[in-house]
């Protein structure tokens, strides 16, 4: 039978995470070391060098990252391991109960660029005002695992308009004026023919915009009454979080998605997005490369993020499994991610693993019940490396009423 790992994940305590949502998964009576109250922002899953998952080992416990160097062959596949040194995605539970900042990613040539420059700035690896901190890009998937709200992906600079006119229509004659060079920018002739370079004259226009109508903006968003749309909603919480920031209205001009469980959004390099409340698998490239344009008060730097942006108008596509063993679409080289439900009432699930999560590293997550994996049990919370199976090694077998997400490497 082909050996697998269970894991012991770092938690990131990022500021804007939830006390709940991470504690409620794993349950109290794990060894993560949670504590009442403090936000549990991420679960690292993978072999990044920032925070690497734990195995143990009869000679004691060891990284993910020192195991794989050990035998890349035996841990990724000889495919895997010729182009990559360790595993190539970053897989985490992410959990968030206030807005993280609305940021994009780098492609892959942009990532090498910037990390390398940084480098030469002599900038520190963990400097607070570093953007690259490593040379990768980042496409990533978010998949909910509760009802889950973000925004991402430009609308188009006629809709931008519409829903301006709306939103400053009751608005003080100071901020209207304001605001002309933003609506002039959205309405300019080649808005129709050229929408990306329109979108990019409003963004600098907005990002530019004086103190006062910055503050102006503030005061307007939380004093108006009458409205209940999910847009001012959005806007209220941020002008709350964020006085002073023209990143507040970000719900006018990114798309706003819902998720429910088991739904999904795939976003490529260079799409501007911000994550704002629920908890969710989240997969992508080995990485953690962001570039923040607003909702933080971590290192802002507009200039390198306008350089990253794609601003061609994107509406997110939302993607729903139809089956109980459901692999998501993803674009990209590095990952994959599916889901196993293992369901049947009093019946038992008896099922090999898919061919990709057998033939390629994969890393899996029990979400919800308990899993058999050729009798070793993974209960919620528990997540578990998968090396290749070798030659002649029986394929693991699931059992049990679980839901299991599978983090793999595309073959």
């Amino acid at each position: 039978m082909a050996d697998f790992y269970k894991l012991r994940n770092q938690i990131k305590r990022y500021e804007w995470g939830s006390p709940d949502f991470i504690p409620r998964l794993m349950g109290h009576t794990s060894d993560m070391p949670f504590i009442n109250g403090e936000p549990c922002a991420e679960l690292w899953m993978g072999s990044h060098s920032g925070s690497p998952s734990l195995v143990s080992l009869p000679s004691g416990e060891m990284s993910l990252r020192e195991l794989i160097a050990g035998d890349p062959r035996r841990y990724l596949g000889e495919k895997t391991a010729k182009r990559y040194d360790a595993l190539p995605f970053l897989f985490k539970l992410l959990a968030a109960e206030k807005p993280l900042s609305i940021q994009a990613h780098p492609n892959l040539a942009q990532a090498r660029e910037g990390f390398e420059r940084e480098n030469m700035a002599a900038l520190a690896h963990d400097a607070p005002n570093r953007s690259y901190r490593d040379s990768n890009h980042k496409p990533e998937i978010i998949c909910a695992l509760t009802s889950f709200t973000g925004m991402c992906g430009f609308r188009s600079p006629d809709e931008i308009r519409r829903l301006l006119g709306i939103f400053l229509d009751p608005a003080p004659a100071p901020l209207r004026e304001g605001f002309t060079p933003l609506v002039q920018a959205l309405g300019m002739p080649m808005a129709e023919s050229n929408p990306a370079a329109a979108l990019r004259n409003f963004l600098e226009i907005l990002f530019n915009l004086s103190p006062a109508v910055k503050n102006a903006l503030t005061e307007f968003i939380l004093s108006a009454h009458g409205t209940e749309d999910c847009e001012w909603e959005l806007m209220r919480d941020f002008a709350r979080l964020y006085p002073g920031d023209p990143s507040i209205i970000a719900p006018i001009y990114l798309n706003v998605f819902r998720l429910e469980p088991g739904e999904a959004v795939f976003l490529k390099a260079g799409i501007l997005h911000a994550y704002i409340h629920g908890l969710g698998v989240e997969l992508m490239a080995d990485s953690d490369n962001v570039l923040r344009g607003g909702l933080t008060a971590k290192h802002i730097d507009i200039p390198e993020l306008m350089k990253v942006l794609d601003f061609n108008p994107l509406k997110p596509q939302i993607i729903k499994p139809d089956c109980s063993c459901f692999t998501y679409p993803a674009p990209c080289e590095e990952f994959s991610l599916t889901v196993i439900h293992g369901t049947g009432g009093t019946a038992t699930l008896s099922a090999t693993l898919p061919a990709v999560f057998a033939q390629s590293a994969s890393i899996g997550i029990v979400t919800e019940g308990e899993a058999s994996v050729s009798g070793v049990i993974l209960k919620q919370g528990e997540s578990a490396f998968f090396p290749p199976a070798g030659n002649g090694e029986d394929p693991l077998v699931l059992r049990g009423n679980f839901t299991l997400y599978i983090a793999s490497v595309p073959q």
